[in-house]
């Protein structure tokens, strides 16, 4: 079993910036692929960034290339998504998100998933 514990959120500004933290345990580190997704209200959740399960490379949504990126620390077995010009379209609920297989095809669906933070940006 994997546990998430996300950190950070809050409210800001429009053209602020926000830092989200998630510590995973349980299972060890280098074998989940990990990321983030976000939920507005209304909305069904989406993706908005992770990890290949190497860690090597980085994926993104397309709303958020070039604002937001997603940075680990291998030894405190955290992730990061650090958010810089943040508009009100981010405000959501953000969910860090892991899974331990190797491969998967079509649309990742990772199996665990942290309790969310609420992610609020004032025009």
């Amino acid at each position: 079993q994997v546990q998430l514990v996300e950190s950070g959120g809050g409210l800001v500004q429009a053209g602020g910036s926000l830092r989200l933290s998630c510590a995973a345990s349980g299972r060890t580190f280098s074998s989940l692929r990990m990321g983030w997704f976000r939920q507005a209200v209304g909305k069904e959740r989406e993706f908005v960034a992770r990890f290949s399960r190497s860690g090597g490379s980085t994926f993104y949504a397309d709303s958020v290339k070039g604002r937001f990126t997603i940075s680990r620390d291998n030894a405190k077995n955290t992730i990061y998504l650090q958010m810089n010009s943040l508009i009100p379209e981010d405000t959501a609920v953000y969910y860090c998100a892991a899974d331990p297989r190797i491969t998967f095809s079509g649309t990742w669906s990772p199996d665990y998933w942290g309790q969310g933070l609420q992610v609020a940006v004032s025009s």
